[in-house]
């Protein structure tokens, strides 16, 4: 990009523009992916790279050149990634590096989007997927790791997901902050900062801490995670299921992580399922079999445990009451940091499920607005697992 603005811009360089405008495609056909995302599966590389690539195509305008394809097919598959990751209140789902949303960049960006193409609902390439109705949205990792050449700031967030409604966001991932990112960013980094399923403490993805590797990327590549992600979506007459796996825990857990996610066609209930399954043989080890699922709520979120121990109650800044139930599971309600705040690291809290797989092999879950969820979550006696009001997938 710096070479074609100095061949464009600067006296006696135009012999530079054939040569500057190759290399420039070259590198947008590798880094930017065929549905818009970026290779190094960040958000936030989207809005830096087009900070950058608007006004190099307006340069190439003054100068009464004709931009190159590679540079004007590249900005038109970028504007809809952008509308992918934003949450109803604009900011973005933080996924793989993301941090707070510089909604005034955005603006500025989104108002050269002369298409105003809706998001996709499938981006297989960038490896995210997007559920959308009645105002509620969900954002979910569904893909590998990137190359590890552009790793250095990649998450260990396979099948992790971030769930708002309208202006509220509910569910999020920690993120990272503006300042100290250094200092966050191995934590920042963990399975355990995002909300999906963690083993034994594990990260479902390695980074190289140390060596010739590490100094040479500039940073702390990842070293291995998830091959294997398998992705299915079915639209159904009452709403769109979401079915993901990955095998990130199964050379050293020998379990294989399933998520299915359903949200209902009006948008006022997301029912969930993990599952885990061994990936060779027939049982997960024992002693190794230790699950976390957990659900990072955004800081606006207020969060009571319900008397019942199966669920809690979740007050939205516009007084809305949504309830989290998991049926016959307990939840936990700890400590957790919003990293993404605009002022800073800001205190919040997650919702936990802890289980062995050997026993529990299947943990199934339920958002929804207070008002439709029904008895399976109040009173005191608790929900069984099996009852009519727990949720059952389309398997």
């Amino acid at each position: 990009m710096a070479l074609s603005y100095a061949a464009l811009c600067m006296a006696r360089q135009q012999r530079h523009i054939r040569g500057a405008t190759k290399r420039l495609s070259e590198e947008l056909a590798r880094q930017i992916l065929p549905d818009g995302g970026h290779i190094s599966r960040n958000p936030g590389a989207l809005i830096e790279l087009l900070v950058d690539l608007l006004p190099l195509r307006s340069a190439f305008t003054a100068r009464n050149l004709v931009p190159p394809p590679a540079l004007l097919n590249a900005i038109d598959r970028m504007m809809p990634m952008l509308r992918f990751f934003r949450h109803g209140d604009g900011n973005f789902a933080l996924f793989n590096g993301m941090g707070p949303t510089p909604t005034d960049l955005i603006t500025t960006v989104l108002a050269y989007d002369d298409a105003r193409g809706a998001p996709l609902a499938n981006a297989p390439h960038a490896g995210y997927q997007r559920l959308e109705s009645g105002g509620a949205l969900v954002l979910m990792d569904a893909g590998r790791p990137p190359p590890m050449a552009v790793s250095q700031e990649a998450h260990a967030g396979c099948l992790s997901f971030e769930l708002s409604a309208k202006q509220n966001r509910i569910v999020v991932n920690c993120g990272l902050p503006v300042a100290s990112r250094e200092g966050w960013r191995q934590v920042a980094r963990t399975t355990a900062a995002h909300s999906t399923v963690t083993f034994n403490d594990t990260s479902s993805c390695r980074f190289i801490e140390a060596g010739p590797v590490r100094r040479m990327l500039n940073g702390t590549p990842m070293l291995a995670g998830p091959r294997n992600v398998a992705v299915a979506r079915e639209e159904l007459e009452d709403g769109v299921v979401l079915r993901a796996s990955h095998d990130g825990y199964a050379d050293i857990f020998n379990v294989v992580h399933e998520r299915v996610l359903m949200l209902s066609a009006d948008g006022r209930r997301l029912d969930g399922e993990d599952s885990f399954t061994p990936a060779r043989g027939e049982l997960v080890p024992a002693e190794r079999d230790q699950f976390a699922v957990r659900f990072h709520l955004h800081p606006s979120v207020k969060a009571n445990r319900l008397s019942d121990g199966h669920g809690a109650m979740l007050a939205m800044p516009n007084k809305e009451v949504w309830t989290f139930s998991a049926y016959g599971d307990r939840v936990d309600v700890e400590e957790s940091v919003y990293l993404a705040g605009p002022d800073g690291p800001r205190r919040t809290v997650q919702l936990v499920i802890y289980g062995r797989a050997r026993n529990v092999p299947r943990v199934r879950w339920t958002f929804a607005p207070h008002a439709t969820q029904g008895g399976g979550v109040s009173g005191t006696g608790g929900a069984r697992r099996g009852r009519a009001d727990e949720p059952q997938l389309p398997l």
